[in-house]
Formats: structure tokens, sequence, C-alpha cells
């Protein structure tokens, strides 16, 4: 992922990789701590990349933050300057399409749980990245399972933040589902009701209605998730946001993951039960060819979701 000219974008400060790294007690490495976030950019012609909803994605990154109590002044850095940085750091790597990395974490300083004075640290760094769950999976879909693991409820989590320390329960769920033969894992709540993936949201369709988790539930508000209800819409698809358990995700005539690593996933077994025809349904091509016609720029109908920039 990284060679001897990759550059890491660190406190203000465009970096070769190696002087990025960490101090061995850097304060979020011991205690996870911390907030990042995933984005997308394609490349929309040779040299151009267009960023996916890239203002989102940072207002996501401080609302994070503000939720584990890491203030703006402690980061010491504008959300207009990290949405600048994101850009800087595809186009010092030469990536017109990539993966960028944003993190906000605590460095060296006091060690203990309690340590409220260690410096804030923000790093941007990208990568050349694929289909996370494989091109063939985007073709016709990948096999899950639900997890022995549970969903952690709201009060033992902040699931609205994505943070670092938090996703040990997803790591748990997707090592299990890898083990087990499965492509990803599915996990459910403290009630039995199916929240989302490891690292995606997900979306099931009956009797052509597309159904998703509301946001009541201890789900991560996602932002590629927004933007398939909203496609939806665009195409004329009716869409609920209400709980379902393991039993209709099981009869859904559908299932597909959404994220920006994800994209739009189809989901073709669940617990080796064939889901519909056992392939990619109808209403999951449609909304999967829109969406990448929005982020590859093909369609003008959501210009502003995209930062174009030129290497």
């Amino acid at each position: 992922m990284s060679n001897p000219e990759t550059m890491v974008w660190l406190n203000g400060e465009m970096v070769v990789a190696d002087r990025a790294r960490l101090s061995h007690l850097t304060h979020t490495f011991h205690y996870g701590l911390g907030a990042f976030e995933g984005i997308r950019s394609y490349e929309i012609k040779p040299g151009v990349g267009a960023v996916f909803r890239l203002q989102e994605h940072i207002d996501r990154l401080f609302g994070s933050c503000h939720l584990i109590t890491i203030t703006a002044k402690d980061i010491g850095l504008t959300r207009a300057a990290v949405v600048e940085a994101c850009v800087a750091t595809l186009k010092a790597n030469k990536l017109a399409g990539g993966y960028l990395r944003p993190v906000i974490y605590l460095g060296e300083g006091t060690m203990g749980i309690g340590a409220t004075t260690n410096p804030t640290h923000t790093m941007i760094a990208a990568w050349r990245w694929g289909a996370y769950l494989g091109d063939d999976g985007l073709a016709k879909g990948i096999d899950a399972c639900i997890s022995s693991y549970q969903r952690p409820g709201h009060a033992g989590t902040l699931s609205k933040a994505k943070l670092t320390g938090q996703y040990i329960n997803s790591i748990l769920a997707k090592r299990e589902a890898l083990s087990n033969g499965f492509g990803e894992a599915i996990l459910l709540n403290e009630n039995g009701l199916v929240t989302e993936a490891s690292g995606e949201n997900l979306f099931i369709v009956k009797d052509g209605v597309l159904i998703t988790p509301p946001l009541g539930l201890n789900i991560l508000a996602g932002i590629t998730r927004a933007t398939i209800l909203e496609l939806a819409s665009q195409l004329g698809i009716p869409a609920v946001e209400r709980v379902f358990a393991r039993d209709e995700l099981y009869l859904a005539d559908e299932v597909f993951m959404t994220g920006t690593a994800a994209e739009v996933t189809p989901v073709r077994s669940v617990d080796r039960r064939a889901i519909g025809a056992g392939a990619r349904g109808p209403i999951t091509e449609r909304l999967q060819s829109l969406y990448f016609d929005v982020v590859k720029g093909r369609s003008d109908a959501h210009a502003a979701w995209l930062t174009y920039f030129d290497l």
C-alpha cells in the first residue's frame, strides 16, 4: 500500500510516510480513543479525480470527535482546511482515483485512561484500493452470515461516531465470518434486530420496497446509505426505514450492503440460505448502476456531491 515515495499529510505538513510513524507511547494506539473516516475519489478521466461527498465525510469526522470530547480547539484545524488537505494528499500521491483515510488521534503524553492533556494530531493517508468485497462480489454478490457477536447497545457505545477502538467489535465479527467461509458478517443488536454488517449498512428488498434499519437503531449513519435512499427516490423506488429481524432477512427478495469501501455490494446468501434467486437482484442492479454513474461523474443529477481536482 505504501512505498518510499508515499506522502502523508500530518498536522498541516505533507511528509514522506516514514516521518509519519507513531511513537510507541501514542495514547490512541494504547487505548483506542480516536476518530477516522474512509473517503473515495474516482478517476473521472486521465489526470482528473472527483472525491465523493467529501464535505459530508469531514463533517462526520468532526462530529465523531465532538462525541468523544475532542474539541475543534483541540484539533486546531478548520473543516475547510481538512477538506483541502484531503485533496492535497491525493495530488501528492498522484492518485486521481484512491481511498482517503483521515484520522484524528491523541499523541504521546500522559498515559492512563483518564489522560486529557495529550496533543491531538490529524493525519491523512491515501492509497489505491479496489472493490472492498471484490469485483466478483459487486457483480455476483457475496455470501454473508449472522455473527455470533452482537452490536453493542446504545448504553455502551456511540454508534453515530466512527471511532478507532470501537471497530474491535467489527473486526471480531469479520474474522469469524472469514474463518467460516463467508465474505461478510451481519450483526444483530441486543433485541435480535438486524443492525448492520461489520463495515457496511444493510438494505433488503421485499415486494419491490426498499427497507433499511432506521437511524434510531445502533448503526452508523452511513453516507452511502443516505445516498442510496436519495437515489431510490430519484428512481421512484419506494423505501422505508424500519426494524426487522433475521427471518425477514432470510425471506428477502434482495439484500445488499452499502459503504464507502464496499460501495453497493449484493448479498446472494445469508447463513447458506439463498436470497431470492441467489444473485444480484434487479433493484440492487438499478441502484448500483446509478450510484456508479453518480460517483464517476457520468450523471449530472448530483454534481454537488463531487469535489473535482486535477493532478
